[in-house]
């Protein structure tokens, strides 16, 4: 008999996680970009590696795109994401990788570099319209790199001015949703550095602005979980971007670093209402270097699949008991039962009844996909960063 009950089997059913077109393109680290065998040349064939993922797990039904790597025909793009089993996700802004850009983009001090950023966020909304996507999400490398260099008060003024030109735009089913960073590009602050920074400015702009949450985005040490608690309870939690670090980025497979937090992470989501709810959407947020790229997907879907069930099987009943005993430990143990108990056979079990392969990475690799695509692209342009 399986573990997990049929309504913990029903529940993940539901789970949804987007996957993000540019983690099929070659990257790497701060040296280089490295090239591999069969990466996609365009975004057509990032959407069918990225259908290989929700063939092999049925949790990826949705690609993000980021703008304007993956800049096409949208309706040919939409039409090819259908063929493939798949539909066009979350619309990426990129104000990252522009000369014009290297001291700001929405929060510059040259009105006509902020406005050409912002018109770059109404193009990105006029791909929303093509595509049908909700969500407009934007991360800032904005800052500064020395004490004095910038007016970070006037930057925030800045930059709520921006925000609030491409919020006005927005259609009245769409959604801003906004990244937060704790450090990096830039080293001495941050415009958007943390969830209360983010917090501040969506709050500002009206209800359809949202906080996106990078799991990877914080300092040592921080309290993710706390965080999301936090976000749900005030209802600003747009999104996640699930990945993991060992030190200070952020795009390894997701529990790769601490999979006990994301535990924590899913436990919260689903104590606050946020899990299978259509106002929080889950997406991954990663560049795989060394590994292959659709398997590295599929094992983090996978991983947020698994923490997602072990989170479900926590007692809530013996824990809020021992909560109200003040039994410390007792709650504690509630916890880590959950978190110790091993769902993956039972996974398996139900991925099969349900005409998906019990174990998806083997199927991948058996499936013949990945020698097919190094055979046949041959040629042309890989897709990197910048492209």
């Amino acid at each position: 008999m399986s573990i997990l009950s049929q309504e913990i089997l029903d529940q993940l059913a539901g789970q949804s996680i987007e996957l993000p077109s540019w983690a099929f393109g070659n990257s790497g680290t701060r040296f280089k970009v490295f090239g591999t065998p069969g990466t996609p040349r365009d975004p057509f064939e990032k959407i069918s590696d990225a259908a290989q993922v929700h063939r092999l797990t049925g949790l990826a039904p949705a690609v993000a795109l980021h703008i304007p790597w993956d800049m096409a025909d949208f309706g040919d793009l939409a039409k090819h994401a259908e063929d493939e089993g798949v539909s066009l996700g979350t619309i990426n802004s990129n104000t990252f990788q522009d000369d014009d850009y290297k001291f700001g983009a929405l929060t510059h001090e040259d009105a006509a570099i902020r406005r050409k950023a912002i018109d770059h966020h109404l193009a990105c909304i006029d791909v929303m319209h093509q595509t049908g996507s909700r969500d407009l999400k934007i991360w800032l490398a904005e800052g500064s790199n020395y004490p004095g260099q910038a007016d970070m008060r006037g930057r925030q003024d800045r930059l709520h001015d921006s925000l609030q030109t491409i919020y006005d735009a927005l259609g009245d089913d769409q959604r801003l949703v906004l990244e937060y960073k704790f450090f990096e590009p830039a080293f001495y602050h941050t415009d958007v550095p943390d969830w209360g920074t983010s917090f501040a400015q969506v709050s500002a702009l009206g209800e359809r602005a949202m906080v996106c949450l990078d799991t990877g985005h914080h300092a040592p040490g921080t309290n993710i979980e706390f965080i999301v608690m936090q976000l749900l309870r005030l209802g600003k939690l747009g999104s996640f971007d699930f990945n993991s670090r060992f030190y200070a980025d952020d795009d390894l497979i997701v529990g790769a670093a601490d999979p006990f937090q994301l535990f924590r992470i899913i436990f919260e989501v689903i104590r606050g209402g946020g899990y299978l709810n259509p106002d929080v959407a889950f997406m991954l947020d990663q560049c795989h270097n060394v590994e292959n790229k659709i398997l590295g997907q599929t094992r983090s879907v996978l991983n947020v699949q698994e923490m997602t069930a072990r989170a479900l099987l926590v007692d809530l009943e013996a824990l809020r008991k021992a909560q109200l005993d003040g039994d410390v430990l007792g709650a504690n143990q509630v916890f880590m039962d959950a978190f110790y108990t091993d769902v993956r056979p039972a996974l398996a079990e139900w991925r099969e009844s349900r005409g998906f392969p019990a174990d998806p990475m083997a199927a991948y690799v058996a499936s013949g996909y990945q020698q097919k695509i190094e055979q046949e692209r041959v040629g042309g342009q890989q897709a990197s960063w910048g492209a």
